[in-house]
């Protein structure tokens, strides 16, 4: 084995005792004697169903940060008790204050969403952070991508997201925090996503642009399909068929109506992920 991830958290948890399903997202990724985790869920079910995958918490080297939202990063402090002084990778803006304001039964409901700590917070807690914007290599065959220019006119996000500027005015979010990982492996590329806010054939094509020669193996995560008209999905998947790609796992924020599309699209390529699901390469 080169390559395991394990998913911790989701949205849908495999029907096993003790297991803990969370609108969240978690995957633990082992390699060659390295544990790393990708997003840290809403705090939930981290500690929870690790321990029941029997997955050690303590042996983690660094944390990967998709982006800020609370889904994503609420399991940090929890997280920090077990690992202390463990790396975190993120984006500046990951602790950007953020809202969700959506229709619920004819009236608009102001939701926080944004992390629920500060950077100075998670640095008293012990916490070593790498903030940056950019593509950077963190170890060998280890990548994120940073920032991901939004290109696919189609990819317009998710309307219903806000960030708080200093003046307490609200503005539509672009999340440009949003990155992914990727790990080269002898099949190719596996990229994680954590929420692909910013689209993911814009993230598909940035991952190209910096690995030319590879293919891609894998694409796990949320796809942010679940919560984009349909319109949107129906123009993601017929995009997504200019990929060479081996497989397919989305997750979390893609919902199941999407989820099934995809499905139907490439069904020789599709694996449904949850929590529980292992990839290995």
């Amino acid at each position: 084995m080169e390559l395991r991830i394990t998913i911790l958290c989701d949205n849908i948890a495999r029907a096993m005792p003790q297991i803990i399903g969370e609108h969240g997202f978690v995957a633990f990724i082992e390699r060659e004697g390295e544990n790393f985790i990708f997003d840290t869920g809403q705090g939930i079910g981290l500690t929870n169903n690790a321990s029941v995958l029997e997955k050690d918490m303590r042996a983690i080297k660094k944390v990967f940060l998709s982006h800020g939202h609370h889904d994503h990063t609420g399991g940090l402090p929890s997280l920090l008790k077990i690992c202390e002084g463990v790396e975190i990778f993120a984006h500046p803006d990951v602790f950007l204050k953020r809202f969700s304001i959506r229709e619920v039964k004819g009236k608009q409901v102001k939701k926080s969403i944004g992390a629920k700590f500060s950077h100075q917070e998670l640095v008293k807690q012990g916490a070593r952070t790498h903030l940056h914007r950019d593509f950077i290599q963190i170890a060998e065959d280890l990548f994120l991508t940073g920032e991901v220019p939004r290109i696919m006119p189609f990819e317009t996000g998710d309307p219903q997201l806000f960030k708080e500027e200093e003046d307490g005015h609200l503005n539509p979010d672009p999340v440009l925090d949003d990155q992914s990982l990727i790990l080269k492996t002898f099949k190719g590329l596996v990229v994680l996503v954590g929420c692909a806010h910013s689209g993911l054939i814009n993230i598909l094509y940035h991952v190209s642009e910096k690995f030319p020669k590879d293919r891609i193996h894998a694409i796990i995560g949320g796809t942010h399909l679940g919560f984009l008209d349909a319109e949107q999905r129906r123009r993601t998947i017929e995009a997504l068929r200019d990929f060479e790609f081996d497989k397919i796992g989305p997750s979390h924020c893609t919902g199941q109506e999407a989820s099934c599309e995809l499905y139907q699209a490439f069904p020789d390529k599709f694996f449904f992920t949850h929590v529980g699901s292992v990839l290995e390469v």
